[in-house]
C-alpha cells in the first residue's frame, strides 16, 4: 500500500499555474478541515514487525538530527493548509524544535539528555516504535519500516536489486518534488519546469555555466564510471538502475492514486480534476545531472583566478610591481603561518605553492576584462533579469548560500576520553531549506549496512552517516581543482588556437520559456542560455593579454566526472570493505569531490582529504590565469575525457589517530597552500579549536562535553570573541572621554566578559541578551575595516581586496555574502587583517605579518583615534539602521534579522528559529565495541 494519502476533492480542484513557495492564502482554505483525509502512514503500525536490525556495535550511543523533518512531500491540500493556516504534513517539521532547542539547552546537557536534541540513530526500529511497515510495489524481498518519532525509512532487503529498489522508493515518497527540482536544475531547465520566478533563473544559469552538459555527456559519464571500476562498477550500475526502478514506481502507484505532490498541480504538470498530465519517469543520466549540482556546490575547490589577478593588478598599480605582490600576497595568506589546522602534529603536504618563479602568466590588460554573456533571445520577464543580477539574486536567496557554510567536525582520540572510546561530533552544513536538500534512511541488505544522510535522489548510499561499528562525515575542503586558461582566439571570437591550430568552439545552449505565475506576480517569458566550450573547459570571460584577444576558460578536474565518486560511497556502505581507518581512507581516495573526510570507531579516528587534484607544471601558480599552451597543462591531460595525473593518495592531508581533529573549513595542514583566501590567524575553525583543545587538555572527554563545545561555538561571535579584545587593548592605551564611545566600550566588554554569545535572554523570548553590545559590533565592524584600511590601500584596491574577500560575514541580513537567515557565518571576513594589523601597530609579534601598517598608518595614537570615531559613529546607529529589515523582519528586529528560515523549495513552509551556527544533518558517536 503506498505511503500517501489519495487527494481530497479539495485537491481536485482547478488551481492556477504557480510556483511553491510564493503560494498566497486562498480563502477556499476554510474548507480544508472538512475535506482533507487524515495523513496516515502505509500500514498500522500496531500488528508490523519490526525492522530487521544488523549488527550495531555502538551500544545506543550513536545519534543524529537532520531538521526540518523527514517528510518532504505533501499533497495539495496540505500545501493549502500550511500556506493558510501553518499546519505542518506529519514528520515535515518534528527535527526542527528538537534542533533549534540546543541553542538554549546545551549548558544543561548530560548524557541522559542528548537524545532530547537528536534521534537514536541505533539500527532498526523496536517493535513498540514501527510506525508503518510496506513491501513497496509488493516486492517480496524488501520492507521499509518507519519510526513513529521521525518517519524515517528503514529499508531491508533480502536481495541487492530489492534493497536498492526499495531505497528509490522510499525517496521518492518523501522528496519527489525536490528530486525532480534538480534534476531539472542540472540540465538548465528549472524555469521551464518550475516557472520564470527570478530564483529560478538564477539557479539555472549559476549551475549550467558550470556544467553545460549535454544529454550525450551524462551518458558518457556514467560508461566512464562504470568501464573504470570493473566489478564494482557494474554493480554501481545495477545498484542505480534499481533504485531507478524503485522511484518510478512510487511515480507509477502515486498517479492514478492522487497523492502525487501537490507542487505538480501548481506548476501545471497535473490537472487537479481530471487527473492530465504527466510526471516523468527518472533515467540513469538524471544521477548524473543530480551529481552535477551538488558537486558544484560542494565539492569543487579552487577558482578565481581571474579575480585574483584583477587585485594583483591594482595592487602593482597603487605600490609597482614588487611593493604591490607583496602587498597582494600578504592578504592573499596562502599559507599563512598562524593559520588553524585541521592536521597539527608537524605533517606537511605541499601542494599550489607559489612557485619561485612563475611560469605561463596571462594576466589580463588593465581594463579589457569582460564576463561571458549567458542569456540570449531574452523576452517577456526574463528581460528584468541580467546574468550578473540574477546569480546575485541567487547568491542572497537560494543555494549559493549553501556553498559558503559547510560543514564541521570535532573528532577526539579514545586516548583523551572518559571511557578510551573516541568520540565525535560532526556533520555537514548543506543550507536551511523546506525541504532539506539531505533526507535520513537506513538501508540494510546484501553488501549495504548504513543509516545516515544523502542527497535526495541520490541516495542509492548512504553518503554521510555510520556502518556498523564505525561513522564517518565530511567538510568542505575548498583546495584547489580548477584552473583558468588563456587560450588565444584566432579567426574570430570562437575560433582558438589549440596546439597551434585554430579550432572551433563547441556551442552548447538550452532554451527555456515559462508560462505567467500567479501567486509571485511572474510574467511570461523566455530565454536561450548559450556557452562556448574549449577543450580547455567552458568560456568564463574576454580580455585582451598583451593586446592579443583571449578567452578565459575554467577547468576542473571533476567536470565530466561527476559520476565518479559513486564507488567511493559504495565502499563506504559496505561491511565487508570498511573494517577499519585505512580502509575508510581507501574508500575515501575514490571520491574526486573536495572534502574533508573523518571517520571514528570505537578504537581508532582518522582523516583524509579527496579530490582529484590535478598534477600542475613546474612553474605554474595556480593563483592566476595562465597560457592555453601544452607548456602550462596539467601533467599527462587528456583533453578528451578531461583526465590527466593527480597527486598521491599519500600526498593528500592524511591522518589516523591524531588526538583530535577539528574542522570549518580551515587550512587542512601546513603547506596545503590551495585554499580559499581568508585562512589566516582568525578563522572560524578558532572556536572549535580553542575548545577542543582545551578539552583535550583536561582528559576525560565525554559525548557531552564534545557536543557542548559545538554547540558553544555555534552561538558565539568570532569577532567579539578573537578580535574585539585586540581592539579594546588599542583603545585602553589611554582613557576614553567621550562618554558615548566609554558607554558603547562598556557595553561589548561586558558581553566579552559573558561569553560573547549571541543568544535569547530566554529559549522563546526572540530578544538577545547584550543585544546593544551585538548591535554596536554588527554596526562597527563595516565601518572600522572600511576606516582602518581604505586610506592606506586606496579605494581601487580596497574594493578589489573586497571582490576576492568580503569584509563581514554577520549572522543578520545586512551582513555578508551568505544573506538573509541562512545560519552559517563568520566563514568569510576580514578578521584576520585586522587581527594582523592591530597586533602590528600595538609592536607584538606577528607571524606572517600584513606588507605594511593600515590602522592609523601604523600610528598607534592615530589608529586608537579610528578605532574611536568608527566606534562612537556605530554606537550612535538606531536598531532599524543596523538591522534594516527585509520581506520576513520588520526594521529593527534583531532577533529576527540574525534568525534562520528553511528556504522553501516546495510549498510546504516553517517558521524561523534563533541563530545557531552548526550543521545541517549532524551526528554525536561513540562506539562501545568493534567486529
Amino acid at each position: 500500500m503506498p505511503r500517501r494519502t489519495p487527494l481530497s476533492a479539495l485537491d481536485r480542484m482547478r488551481t492556477p499555474r504557480r510556483f511553491p513557495g510564493f503560494l498566497k492564502t486562498a480563502s477556499v482554505c476554510v474548507l480544508i478541515a472538512g475535506l482533507l483525509s487524515p495523513f496516515s502512514q502505509a500500514v498500522a503500525a500496531s500488528g508490523a514487525p519490526k525492522a530487521a536490525a544488523a549488527d550495531d556495535y555502538c551500544g545506543g550511543q550513536c545519534s543524529d538530527i537532520l531538521p526540518p523533518g523527514e517528510n518532504g512531500n505533501a499533497t495539495l491540500a496540505q500545501i493549502l493548509l500550511n500556506q493558510a493556516f501553518g499546519t505542518q504534513p506529519g514528520h515535515a517539521e518534528d527535527q526542527l524544535g528538537p534542533y533549534a532547542n540546543l541553542a538554549k539547552g546545551y549548558p544543561a546537557l548530560t548524557t541522559d539528555k542528548i537524545n532530547t536534541f537528536f534521534n537514536d540513530a541505533s539500527f532498526g526500529v523496536p517493535s513498540g516504535q514501527v510506525a508503518s511497515s510496506e513491501k513497496p510495489a509488493g516486492r517480496g524481498d524488501v520492507t521499509i519500516v518507519r519510526d513513529k518519532k521521525t518517519g524515517v525509512p528503514h529499508i531491508t532487503g533480502t536481495t541487492r536489486y530489492g534493497t536498492e529498489f526499495g531505497a528509490g522508493y522510499a525517496a521518492a515518497e518523501d522528496r519527489l518534488w525536490l528530486m525532480d527540482v534538480f534534476r531539472h536544475v542540472g540540465r538548465g531547465q528549472l524555469t521551464s519546469f518550475a516557472g520564470g520566478a527570478p530564483a529560478n533563473q538564477g539557479l539555472e544559469q549559476q549551475f549550467y555555466r558550470n556544467a553545460p552538459y549535454t544529454e550525450a555527456d551524462l551518458q558518457a559519464q556514467i560508461d566512464t564510471a562504470v568501464a573504470k571500476n570493473g566489478e564494482r562498477g557494474q554493480q554501481a550500475l545495477a545498484d542505480v538502475n534499481a533504485y531507478l526502478a524503485g522511484i518510478n514506481a512510487y511515480i507509477d502507484a502515486s498517479d492514478p492514486g492522487r497523492y502525487f505532490p501537490g507542487e505538480y498541480v501548481l506548476t501545471g504538470h497535473k490537472d487537479a480534476i481530471t487527473n492530465a498530465g504527466t510526471i516523468d519517469h527518472f533515467k540513469v543520466t538524471d544521477m548524473v545531472a543530480l551529481a552535477s549540482v551538488v558537486g558544484s556546490l560542494f565539492g569543487a575547490g579552487g577558482g578565481g583566478e581571474v579575480n585574483n589577478a584583477l587585485s594583483l593588478l591594482e595592487a602593482q598599480a597603487k605600490y609597482g610591481v614588487a611593493e604591490g605582490t607583496r602587498v597582494w600576497e600578504s592578504f592573499r595568506e596562502r599559507n599563512d603561518p598562524e593559520a588553524v589546522l585541521t592536521l597539527h602534529d608537524g605533517q606537511s603536504f605541499p601542494y599550489a605553492a607559489k612557485p619561485a618563479s612563475a611560469q605561463g602568466e596571462a594576466l589580463p590588460d588593465a581594463g579589457s576584462v569582460t564576463a561571458e554573456p549567458l542569456l540570449y533571445d531574452r523576452t517577456g520577464s526574463a528581460k528584468s533579469q541580467t546574468a550578473t543580477g540574477t546569480a546575485d539574486t541567487v547568491a542572497k536567496s537560494a543555494l549559493s548560500s549553501a556553498r559558503r557554510g559547510m560543514s564541521n567536525a570535532l573528532v577526539v582520540s579514545g586516548a583523551h576520553t572518559a571511557s578510551g572510546h573516541p568520540v565525535a561530533v560532526f556533520g555537514p552544513q548543506t543550507g536551511y531549506f523546506a525541504p532539506q536538500l539531505l533526507l535520513l534512511q537506513e538501508i540494510q541488505g546484501p553488501g549495504i549496512s548504513a543509516r545516515g544522510a544523502s542527497f535526495a535522489g541520490l541516495s542509492m548510499y548512504v553518503e554521510l552517516g555510520r556502518g556498523q561499528d564505525y561513522s564517518w562525515s565530511a567538510t568542505t575542503s575548498g583546495q584547489d581543482i580548477i584552473d583558468t586558461y588563456a587560450v588565444e582566439l584566432c579567426q574570430d571570437d570562437h575560433h582558438y588556437l589549440y596546439h597551434g591550430t585554430c579550432t572551433a568552439m563547441d556551442q552548447v545552449q538550452q532554451a527555456n520559456a515559462w508560462k505567467p505565475t500567479v501567486a509571485d506576480g511572474t510574467a511570461a517569458g523566455s530565454y536561450t542560455m548559450r556557452v562556448w566550450r574549449t577543450k580547455y573547459g567552458p568560456v568564463q570571460y574576454r580580455a585582451t593579454v598583451g593586446g592579443k584577444k583571449v578567452a578565459y576558460t575554467t577547468l576542473r578536474s571533476s567536470y565530466l566526472h561527476e559520476a565518479d565518486s559513486i564507488i567511493g560511497f559504495q565502499m563506504l556502505n559496505d561491511p565487508d570493505y570498511v573494517k577499519g581507518p585505512q580502509d575508510f581512507q581507501k574508500a575515501a581516495q575514490h571520491i574526486n569531490f573536495t572534502f574533508n573526510w573523518f571517520y571514528a570507531d570505537s578504537r581508532h579516528t582518522a582523516y583524509y582529504n579527496s579530490g582529484d587534484n590535478p598534477v600542475r607544471a613546474a612553474g605554474v601558480d595556480a593563483e592566476f590565469p595562465v597560457w592555453a599552451q601544452p607548456a602550462y597543462e596539467w601533467r599527462g591531460w587528456d583533453p578528451a575525457a578531461n583526465t590527466a595525473d593527480y597527486t598521491a593518495p599519500a600526498a593528500h592531508p592524511n591522518s589516523v589517530d591524531q588526538d583530535y581533529y577539528i574542522s570549518w573549513n580551515n587550512k587542512q595542514a601546513e603547506d596545503y597552500a590551495a585554499a580559499p583566501w581568508g585562512e589566516g590567524s582568525v578563522h572560524r575553525g578558532n572556536l572549535l579549536e580553542d575548545r577542543v583543545k582545551k578539552l583535550v587538555a583536561a582528559g576525560g572527554v565525554t559525548r557531552t562535553a564534545l557536543t557542548q563545545a559545538m554547540a558553544d561555538a555555534a552561538v558565539a561571535d568570532l569577532r567579539a570573541e578573537d578580535v574585539l579584545p585586540k581592539l579594546l587593548k588599542v583603545i585602553d592605551g589611554a582613557p576614553v572621554t567621550d562618554t558615548a564611545a566609554a558607554a558603547a566600550v562598556d557595553k561589548l566588554r561586558a558581553w566579552l566578559t559573558a561569553g560573547a554569545h549571541r543568544t535569547e535572554t530566554s529559549a522563546g523570548s526572540q530578544k538577545y541578551a547584550d543585544a546593544d553590545a551585538v548591535r554596536i559590533l554588527d554596526a562597527w565592524w563595516p565601518l572600522l575595516v572600511e576606516a582602518e584600511f581604505e586610506p592606506g590601500l586606496g579605494s581601487a584596491l580596497y574594493t578589489a581586496f573586497g571582490a576576492n574577500l568580503p569584509v563581514d560575514e554577520a549572522p543578520s541580513a545586512g551582513h555578508g555574502p551568505t544573506g538573509s537567515h541562512a545560519g552559517s557565518a563568520f566563514q568569510y571576513g576580514w578578521w584576520s587583517y585586522v587581527d594582523k594589523d592591530i597586533r602590528a601597530v600595538l609592536g607584538e609579534q606577528v607571524n606572517g605579518p600584513l606588507a605594511q601598517k593600515y590602522c592609523g598608518a601604523g600610528s598607534l595614537t592615530a589608529c586608537r583615534d579610528t578605532l574611536l570615531g568608527t566606534l562612537k559613529q556605530a554606537a550612535g546607529m538606531t536598531a532599524a539602521q543596523v538591522y534594516p529589515g527585509d520581506d520576513q523582519c520588520s526594521a529593527g528586529d534583531q532577533w529576527c534579522a540574525d534568525s534562520i528560515a528553511q528556504r522553501a523549495l516546495g510549498g510546504i513552509k516553517h517558521g524561523r528559529i534563533s541563530w545557531q551556527n552548526r550543521p545541517t544533518y549532524q551526528q554525536v558517536v561513540e562506539y562501545t565495541s568493534h567486529r
